[in-house]
């Protein structure tokens, strides 16, 4: 069985091991931020009244059998602040015309921008290679995890949820919008920039240019990448579109992936997560009547801890009756708060 659950202070070793699995992420590969990230995430599911801007929330999936972390998601509840605002790039199209010439050309321009006041992001999606393709769908159960958080605690989350998505690299390895504009502004290598800009985004608007970017001047190769995502990203895109994201003429202005968005209250994980009574089942009675067996998620929220499993439940119209293992494995008790999505 997996689970996926709040992060504690224990797990830093495996998150560390996480890191190494992938570049780029919002998952940084050295100890000292990691666990700052920790506790900023403990004390974020531990507060019950905080500024939107403070809210940060990291999850892990166990395989329970093997007793290891195998994969981690995040939530930032707001991103973009008057300190570090949200920065973009808007994809426009922009018309030129000559009289003279009786001729006209319609340009795709980026133009640059900045959200003081962002929206929630989920991000941070990482899974050992090992687990990927698994028949469990682990990297659904990992993103839809925090959609149910959300559920329950629509209080601490904005309005709307930003997903940036990665875009295809070249064979080098590079991004190819990062090559064609940011290394030409700011001097700085894609990493250098992206370390940066953790802590400190002035560079951008300092460096970058005020007006619009033709796109016609950039290379066939950053021209293509725009909007797009790489191959490993596609499954993730068709996802958050078919439950309820849509592309809006955003990239990151960094490598040009497409931010998605969706609003909070549409999205259809948010939507079908309910509020549900759970009893255990009794080892010899007969299973009530009208019963029935249902595949979902189940999540326990209590005292700061949050622990959700996918498995199938007995369910009546009343409540979601649960097995010793499945008790065990939500960290059941009796006055938790508990959150069932069906799938």
């Amino acid at each position: 069985m997996f689970r996926v659950r709040s992060v504690e202070s224990g797990d830093l070793e495996d998150l560390y091991r996480l890191s190494k699995q992938a570049v780029f992420l919002n998952l940084p590969s050295d100890k000292t931020s990691l666990g700052k990230l920790i506790q900023a995430s403990i004390s974020s599911f531990k507060e019950k009244e905080r500024l939107l801007d403070k809210g940060r929330y990291l999850f892990v999936l166990e395989d329970l059998d093997k007793k290891r972390i195998v994969g981690t998601s995040s939530l930032i509840a707001k991103h973009g602040t008057p300190d570090e605002p949200h920065t973009f790039f808007r994809v426009l199209e922009k018309k030129k015309v000559s009289k003279s010439l009786h001729i006209g050309f319609l340009h795709q321009v980026l133009r640059l921008g900045f959200d003081h006041d962002g929206p929630t992001e989920i991000g941070g999606l990482v899974l050992m290679p090992d687990y990927r393709g698994h028949k469990e769908r682990l990297g659904k159960f990992l993103s839809w995890a925090r959609f149910m958080y959300i559920s329950a605690r629509p209080e601490d989350f904005g309005d709307e949820v930003l997903a940036e998505l990665m875009p295809p690299f070249n064979d080098r390895g590079e991004s190819p919008i990062w090559e064609e504009l940011g290394r030409k502004f700011t001097n700085l290598s894609y990493a250098e920039a992206d370390r940066l800009s953790r802590k400190n985004k002035e560079f951008f608007a300092a460096l970058f240019p005020e007006g619009d970017i033709y796109t016609c001047m950039l290379a066939g190769e950053a021209r293509q990448a725009i909007g797009e995502v790489g191959p490993e990203t596609e499954p993730v895109r068709d996802m958050l579109t078919r439950i309820g994201f849509k592309y809006e003429n955003m990239i990151d202005p960094f490598d040009g992936g497409p931010h998605y968005l969706a609003k909070t209250k549409k999205i259809k994980p948010v939507k079908d997560t309910k509020t549900v009574k759970v009893e255990m089942e009794k080892a010899k009675a007969k299973k009530p009547a009208k019963a029935s067996s249902q595949s979902g998620y189940l999540m326990s929220v209590s005292r700061g801890k949050v622990h959700i499993i996918q498995d199938k439940f007995t369910v009546n119209a009343k409540n979601v009756l649960l097995t010793e293992d499945q008790a065990d494995a939500v960290a059941y008790k009796s006055n938790a708060e508990m959150y069932f999505l069906p799938l």
